[in-house]
């Protein structure tokens, strides 16, 4: 049996589990419930969600539309919504404090500039970190005047414009919150603004938005407009498959484990980590499928298996990217040596998540090379990892990530500041408490 420490503790001690059995309802998918608020809060008309995420990232994202004018009630996991239009938008009293979440800076952003609303935008000491200059380029490029600290950072400061330029941007990046933010401006615009995308990014924007898309082999161009209807965001809020990562892998990797669960989202532009753990020959059965709203949907089941090493290109990465810390730990424990090539812009997370897991394995006493981009990691299905006391950087990811890692242990591990968990997954430690008791 694994135990845990008090859940008001800031530590975490875990010991080894002997099993890991049961069906797990997992949290709500954090991309999706930001976009569903923001979206609703753009429609002419109510919208209801339910399943909405409980975690802290996208009440950042309510807290900081009911500040431009939204009328949003809650009750339990369900979100109500009284839309006021794009044109329905007010200047807010406050700065807009977008807390932890890049989605909500950055899609608020694009949302917020092309309406021409006077506002600033904050973040926690985290955020203030992380590059803006992605989306302040095209956002000026498009006629709407944004500044921040450095020209960089946040705080981003927007004020009111004399119309929006349609513009024709071509991703230089694969990132669904780049391509959102522009997007997002394009609605206010009366000629359509086109986001060129060669390399595939998350399309729930363009899912629940219901944007005209055009497609060939070699590229997307989604396209938005003033004219567009935005539609009303009524519908079920899927399973985050980004937490579903986490006991795939712990399946996977465990000697004694099955795990359940049931309406997990399936999008194609979100599963990259799926298929890269069944080449990897891990058990993992899909049924159930269906749609809720405009996301597919579907139930799984994921067993003990045998892991072979696999290598993840850079083609791969963006649709992987939040589940490579914790596919770096399957690599650990799959015979033969693996690769993670490709994944800078994981220095650019809420942590330097390369350097952050390069220490993890250090602590583990695992064989690895870190690379500018990525890893080589030397696998091993017998590996044990060493005693000791796991550093999560308060990322999220890294927390849950060492603690799958340590349920494979000998001996009980410490891992530090591991409530950061909240961001984005608040049942994680209950649920590893329910799989391994």
């Amino acid at each position: 049996m694994s135990k845990i420490s008090s859940p008001l503790s800031t530590n975490k001690n875990i010991s080894p589990a002997r099993k890991l059995n049961g069906t797990l309802v997992l949290p709500a998918d954090k991309s999706i419930s930001h976009r569903a608020v923001m979206f609703a809060g753009l429609h002419d008309g109510q919208s209801v969600m339910d399943n909405f995420s409980s975690a802290a990232d996208p009440h950042s994202t309510i807290a900081c539309m009911r500040q431009l004018g939204v009328g949003i009630s809650t009750n339990g996991n369900q979100v109500i919504v009284d839309g006021v239009g794009r044109d329905g938008l007010q200047p807010p009293a406050e700065p807009l404090n977008c807390g932890n979440s890049g989605t909500t800076m950055r899609l608020l952003s694009g949302i917020v500039g092309g309406a021409g609303i006077s506002c600033t935008l904050t973040g926690d000491k985290s955020l203030s970190a992380r590059t803006m200059q992605r989306i302040i380029d095209p956002l000026r490029q498009m006629g709407i005047n944004i500044s921040g600290r450095d020209d960089n950072f946040a705080p981003l400061n927007i004020q009111p414009h004399t119309g929006v330029n349609a513009l024709h941007f071509q991703l230089p990046i694969a990132s669904a919150q780049l391509k959102s933010c522009v997007l997002l401006a394009g609605l206010f615009g009366k000629e359509s603004t086109k986001v060129i995308e060669t390399k595939t990014s998350r399309d729930h924007t363009e899912r629940l938005l219901q944007l005209p898309v055009d497609e060939t082999r070699d590229e997307k161009v989604i396209k938005s407009n003033s004219s567009q209807a935005i539609p009303q965001q009524s519908y079920t809020v899927p399973g985050d498959f980004s937490a579903a990562a986490f006991w795939l892998v712990a399946a996977g990797i465990h000697s004694n484990a099955s795990i359940r669960m049931p309406a997990v989202g399936m999008n194609p532009t979100r599963t990259g980590a799926l298929h890269i753990l069944q080449q990897m020959g891990a058990d993992i059965s899909i049924t159930n499928k269906r749609m809720e709203g405009f996301e597919p949907v579907a139930d799984l089941q994921a067993s003990s298996s045998s892991l072979q090493a696999v290598d993840i290109t850079a083609e791969i990465v963006p649709n992987c990217i939040d589940e490579i810390p914790i596919l770096i730990i399957a690599m650990l424990f799959a015979d033969g040596s693996s690769t993670v090539r490709g994944a800078r812009e994981l220095r650019h997370k809420e942590t330097d998540r390369l350097d952050a897991m390069a220490q993890l394995l250090k602590r583990a006493g695992a064989t690895f090379t870190e690379y500018d981009d990525g890893f080589e990691i030397v696998g091993n299905p017998n590996f044990r990892p060493q005693y000791g006391s796991f550093e999560s950087e308060d990322d999220h990811r890294i927390a849950m990530a060492a603690a799958i890692l340590a349920i494979m242990g000998s001996e009980s591990s410490t891992i530090a500041d591991a409530n950061c968990t909240r961001i984005s997954y608040p049942s994680f430690w209950n649920h590893l408490s329910k799989l391994t008791n």
